[in-house]
């Protein structure tokens, strides 16, 4: 690794990526470090849905979008929170992000038209055929390997170099000081940091954590040193149903299509709706499991996705072509699921309003044969982070920008609300990586471009 260095990338998934990709391609002198034996952190373990308002596959496919109706949307449900800027720059921004990867780059994407997911009101989501943040990770990799970016896995930075002026000048690794103009984290957020957690979420602080064992946190500690600013730590995402023992996700399209969830006593508990982030504080209060009930119908939409495939193969679901039978299967009261079942189904078919003030019943109402999964809520990664402007660059609590120092991704400040995981939506933590990762490297090769 060189120690003169344009750019020194802090961490290895989307962000890291991305931003040493366009950093490279913009002239820079890059290299890529990993604490981790393998690349990829959050992202690997994402479904690598990334939303792109009017991006030109929208176009071709006739669906109208633009940022101002993304920012809508994601306002919608997120409100006012300390990273404003960005939700309105990663909006403008998405569209064309989307078609960088795939045109520019050539990553395996597509737009999604089977389904929205939660925050979105037209179908904007781009992502690999499989469903599998893996996948896009792996193309990113490529596309570091084909430019002969180093990329060195297992080396930890210990902490951020500075000169006298207070200004980054590169990083402590493994012990060896290494200078850079500019310095990138992109270490992802805090969740793997039980005491962290406990400070800024604990609502979710006893909730089993499911994402990366990187995320601790460090951006957050050296950020911090430097005088850096913070911004939504109070705000986070989880999962409603991860199947159990399984450990894999229950796709949340088996929910969205038309199916809920129910807790230990056969009845609802809430409204589905709120989605897979919101949703799982919800299922927390049950008790330790929730089941997800849905039918066969719903179960082939969902087989497309290869998780829940896999998880399909590994036994997670229970079939009965009555509700009684279904009860018998999970250990349920079977009079509760009955009686539960049959009031959703009317709501449904419009018959009734839903109990819980649900609106969205898609391919409802549920018909045999039907399907049932134990699922546990779940921590994947925490939305609040140091803050930054439009170009990555952290920010003092004074407006100031500490100098040379960016940061993206979890590391940052995200766009999901001030607090809880209602202001969730789909993608909204890849295309942060993504959005401030490029931006990032691309400002970076500016600034000393014009030195």
């Amino acid at each position: 690794m060189s120690d003169h260095l344009d750019l020194l990338v802090i961490g290895a998934g989307a962000c890291g990526l991305a931003a040493a990709i366009s950093a490279h391609d913009a002239g820079g002198n890059v290299a890529i470090i990993e604490k981790r034996a393998t690349p990829g952190g959050n992202s690997s373990l994402s479904t690598g849905s990334i939303p792109g308002a009017g991006s030109r596959f929208q176009v071709a496919a006739g669906i109208k979008d633009s940022p101002e109706q993304m920012i809508s949307d994601l306002t919608a449900i997120a409100g006012d929170h300390d990273a404003n800027n960005i939700t309105s720059l990663i909006a403008h921004e998405c569209g064309r992000l989307c078609e960088w990867l795939i045109d520019d780059l050539g990553a395996r994407m597509e737009l999604i038209i089977d389904y929205r997911h939660i925050g979105h009101s037209v179908e904007r989501l781009h992502a690999p055929k499989s469903r599998r943040g893996q996948d896009l990770v792996d193309d990113l990799l490529k596309f570091v390997e084909e430019r002969d970016i180093p990329l060195a896995v297992g080396n930890s930075a210990e902490r951020l170099l500075t000169n006298k002026d207070g200004d980054v000048i590169g990083a402590v690794v493994a012990g060896v000081d290494v200078f850079s103009k500019k310095v990138l984290l992109a270490t992802n957020g805090f969740a793997a940091n039980r005491e962290l957690v406990q400070r800024f979420c604990p609502e979710i602080a006893n909730v089993e954590y499911f994402g990366a064992p990187g995320s601790t946190g460090d951006a957050i500690e050296w950020g911090q040193s430097l005088g850096a600013d913070l911004g939504n730590m109070a705000a986070y995402q989880g999962y409603a149903a991860v199947a159990y023992p399984q450990g894999q996700l229950l796709s949340w399209t088996t929910i969205e299509k038309g199916g809920v969830l129910v807790g230990s006593d056969g009845e609802r508990f809430g409204n589905e709706d709120d989605g897979y982030s919101g949703f799982a504080a919800q299922v927390r209060k049950q008790g330790e499991f929730a089941w997800a009930v849905y039918d066969e119908q719903i179960h082939a939409i969902a087989l497309a996705e290869e998780e829940y495939a896999e998880m399909s193969n590994m036994g997670a679901i229970k079939w009965s072509n009555s509700l009684q039978g279904l009860a018998e299967k999970a250990n349920l009261p079977t009079k509760p699921l009955e009686e539960t079942i049959r009031a959703y189904n009317k709501a449904a078919t419009g018959s009734t309003n839903d109990l819980y003030g649900r609106k969205k019943f898609e391919m409802a109402p549920l018909q045999a044969p039907y399907a049932i999964v134990q699922v546990k809520p779940g921590l994947f990664h925490t939305q609040g982070g140091l803050k930054v402007d439009n170009h990555a660059r952290v920010m003092r609590k004074d407006g100031s920008i500490i100098k040379n120092l960016f940061a993206g991704g979890g590391a940052a400040a995200g766009i999901s609300g001030a607090k809880g995981a209602m202001g969730y939506a789909s993608g909204n933590g890849l295309i942060t990586a993504l959005v401030l990762g490029r931006n990032g490297g691309l400002r970076a090769m500016h600034e000393i471009n014009m030195q």
